[in-house]
């Protein structure tokens, strides 16, 4: 484990980083980190085990407040949640090894200033991912994209990601923080990040969400919300080539 950080010193924002045999990407991930222009952050990197040169990329990293572990785990929402118990920045936020920070990034970590709050913007590609900002009815609908938002370290103080689900931990956990009027949410239109549409996510069925997601949706969103999701859908059966509600952006 490699632990070169200034304890004492609190950064504003962790960003945590589930890698496993990423070695084709984990170099440019991080340089997109490096070039950022906000500079109070740390960087953690919780590693499944790789077998390739992940590690010694790594090693060889030009990063400040970069920390690693390298373990097994039991997929990427429990190396996520291991990336949270290691994280001391005052917000948290989650890249994919093989997404690109972009430099709104930096101006949007720049108006980090409620630590109760939020705070979102968008990610690229915009023809693909949703864009603008969430309420709950269309947090119901679709799904965010992970690497738009910077959440508060507060959250996971209420909440972790649920590894009863293997691709949409986040949108549950997005559910849940929707739901919970302790947590401001506040959108900027910036996009922060380039999301790689050819993952894990977008090539594995989370059959665990998508039978728990109407109860998901109720206990959370409220039961207005509840009813206004279940037309929908009802209307999509109904309408010839009616778009059912799914998991999309992501």
């Amino acid at each position: 484990m490699n632990d070169m950080v200034d304890r004492t010193k609190k950064p504003t924002v962790t960003i945590i980083i589930a890698t496993y045999n990423a070695e084709r990407h984990v170099s440019a991930c991080l340089a997109s980190i490096a070039s950022q222009t906000f500079g109070d952050k740390e960087v953690v990197v919780v590693d499944g085990g790789s077998t390739d040169r992940t590690i010694e990329l790594l090693e060889a990293a030009d990063v400040e407040n970069l920390r690693w572990v390298s373990e097994a785990d039991n997929g990427i929402y429990d190396a996520l949640n291991k990336g949270v118990s290691m994280a001391k920045g005052r917000w948290l936020y989650f890249l994919g090894a093989d997404d690109r920070l972009l430099p709104g990034f930096s101006e949007l970590a720049d108006k980090l200033t409620d630590e109760n709050t939020v705070y979102y913007g968008n990610s690229e590609p915009s023809a693909r991912l949703p864009q603008g900002a969430f309420s709950n009815y269309r947090l119901a609908k679709y799904c965010m994209n992970h690497q738009s938002i910077l959440y508060p370290a507060q959250v996971f103080e209420k909440y972790k990601y649920d590894l009863m689900y293997n691709v949409f931990a986040d949108y549950a956990l997005n559910i849940q923080v929707w739901g919970d009027r302790n947590f401001t949410k506040k959108y900027f239109p910036i996009t922060v990040a380039h999301y790689h549409m050819d993952g894990f996510s977008s090539t594995t069925k989370d059959t665990q969400f998508l039978k728990n997601r109407g109860r998901l949706i109720r206990k959370h969103l409220g039961f207005l919300t509840y009813l206004r999701y279940l037309y929908k859908k009802y209307k999509a059966r109904k309408i010839p080539g009616g778009i059912d509600p799914g998991v999309t952006g992501r």
